[in-house]
């Protein structure tokens, strides 16, 4: 990158002369230039109406480089590339920050007149770091520091987490030539933040328009375990295999995981195989509650699995009884029906032959009436009566 200044040096005194002509005008002409560290920088003297005057180009530190076209000062890193009556030009390797300052021009005539070329070097950031002040522990706060620790000018620094900015405190610290740039964040963390993913940015004008630097990290969370056993599936009867797996989460992940059967010691025939229990043969001796032990440095947890071997003989009775206890229940419906309908029965036959009795009764009544009169004697006629038996 160069910037031409647009303002050359005075013109050279006038020279005497016979013939009064108007003299030529020396001048020279000195363009700033900027470059990335490491990058070559391309230091240029334009002259104007040069008459091969001695043109002198030194350092900040006025030391000369070169002479008219004769290197002066023993640095490879300077070179001559090109010396003409309109312009002088030298390059410079491997810039570093300190190689800025003013680089000057000199055209030595009656009198001295110089330029200042003014050499600017930018530093870009390297991508930066993530530091850690204190372990992220489940339930706490993790404090994260983003550094970028060499730029010129200072970097611009951002924190990024799905897609959005974390504010953060930044600091800035001037190394002489460059600076130093953190930008610190504290957020709180889950269990369930444990590999979450956040990003650093860095910014800065030595890498373009919408360039940057990005530092990626996985938040790392502590917690306790968690211990949950698998089942099988179905009923175990005797001579079947047990398969238990122990799954177990946990940061860091648990390496020992513990089985035991409480109250008891664990049967010969159990193999542990890391979180695996197998028992095979099956026996009601085996029946009893087996637990799953793990821990870390942040807690411990356990879970447990109660085993019941089924004699197959029983599992046939048991489901054998259901039936019969339906069909008992069916018959006893049935009998209590039949009582009921006989008991109706008898009451309605009962309740019948009573009233037929009264019925009888009361005709034995007017035939003794007739009875009563034939024996008397009375005349039929007397009493014209009629009787209906």
């Amino acid at each position: 990158m160069h910037s031409r200044l647009p303002i050359w040096s005075h013109c050279s005194a006038l020279r005497p002369s016979l013939l009064h002509f108007v003299p030529r005008c020396q001048a020279v002409q000195a363009e700033n230039v900027t470059v990335l560290e490491g990058g070559t920088a391309q230091i240029s003297c334009r002259l104007q109406n040069y008459d091969g005057s001695i043109v002198v180009i030194q350092n900040p530190r006025r030391q000369t480089l070169f002479f008219n076209g004769t290197r002066a000062l023993k640095d490879d890193r300077f070179q001559m590339v090109l010396f003409t009556p309109r312009l002088v030009r030298i390059t410079l390797t491997n810039v570093s920050v300190y190689d800025e300052g003013g680089y000057f021009c000199q055209l030595y005539t009656d009198a001295t007149h110089h330029q200042v070329a003014t050499l600017s070097v930018l530093v870009p950031p390297e991508t930066p770091t993530v530091e850690v002040k204190q372990e992220a522990v489940e339930g706490g706060e993790v404090e994260l520091t983003c550094v970028s620790p060499r730029s010129k000018p200072a970097a611009t620094l951002r924190w990024i987490r799905n897609s959005r900015e974390i504010p953060g405190v930044v600091s800035q610290q001037d190394n002489g030539k460059t600076f130093s740039v953190s930008s610190t964040i504290r957020i709180p963390v889950e269990r369930k933040d444990n590999g979450a993913a956040l990003s650093c940015e860095a910014f800065h004008p030595a890498l373009g328009s919408g360039q940057k630097r990005i530092r990626h990290y996985r938040l790392d969370v502590y917690f306790a375990p968690t211990v949950r056993i698998v089942p099988p599936s179905g009923i175990l009867r005797e001579g079947d295999s047990l398969s238990l797996t122990c799954s177990v989460t946990g940061n860091p992940l648990p390496r020992n995981i513990q089985w035991s059967k409480i109250n008891d010691t664990l049967p010969e025939r159990a193999e542990i195989s890391g979180p695996n229990l197998q028992i095979s043969r099956l026996s009601q001796s085996h029946n009893g509650t087996y637990l799953c032990q793990a821990q870390n440095n942040y807690g411990r947890a356990a879970d447990h699995y109660t085993l019941l071997v089924y004699d197959p003989g029983a599992v046939v009775e048991t489901h054998s009884a259901v039936p019969y206890a339906v069909i008992g229940g069916v018959l006893a419906l049935l009998v209590f029906t039949v009582i009921c309908v006989l008991i109706v029965t008898i009451w309605c036959s009962v309740r019948q032959k009573g009233s037929y009795l009264t019925h009888e009764a009361s005709g034995l009544d007017e035939h003794g009436e007739v009875q009563e009169a034939f024996l008397n004697g009375n005349d039929a006629s007397q009493g014209k009566k009629e009787y209906l038996l």
